[in-house]
């Protein structure tokens, strides 16, 4: 029997090798909600700023659209949350 030899993180031959995945600047998966975050949080600013508008007696359309972008975001958030929750629970029941 040979002895299988096993080295660092490094590629191996036939295989890439695994970059991280996120923003340059190595803060990963971090990163990723943070910058998701601030996004949801600009366009619930917008919704909010149509709103004044619309009651200084700017248009309708644009608060009912800036409201709905809000309302979608907010709620992709949420489920993401969840999935997030659920993948944590899941790994947390499993056995070592």
């Amino acid at each position: 029997m040979t002895d299988i030899k096993i080295g660092g993180t490094g590629a191996v031959q036939g295989f890439p090798q695994i970059k991280p995945v996120g923003n340059e600047t190595g803060a990963g998966f971090e990163g990723m909600v943070q910058e998701a975050l601030g996004k949801i949080s600009e366009v619930q600013n917008n919704a909010e700023k149509a709103v004044k508008e619309f009651a200084a007696g700017g248009d309708p359309t644009e608060a009912i659209i800036a409201m709905g972008k809000a309302d979608r975001d907010f709620q992709v958030m949420v489920e993401v949350r969840n999935k997030l929750i659920s993948a944590y629970q899941e790994i947390m029941r499993m056995q070592v």
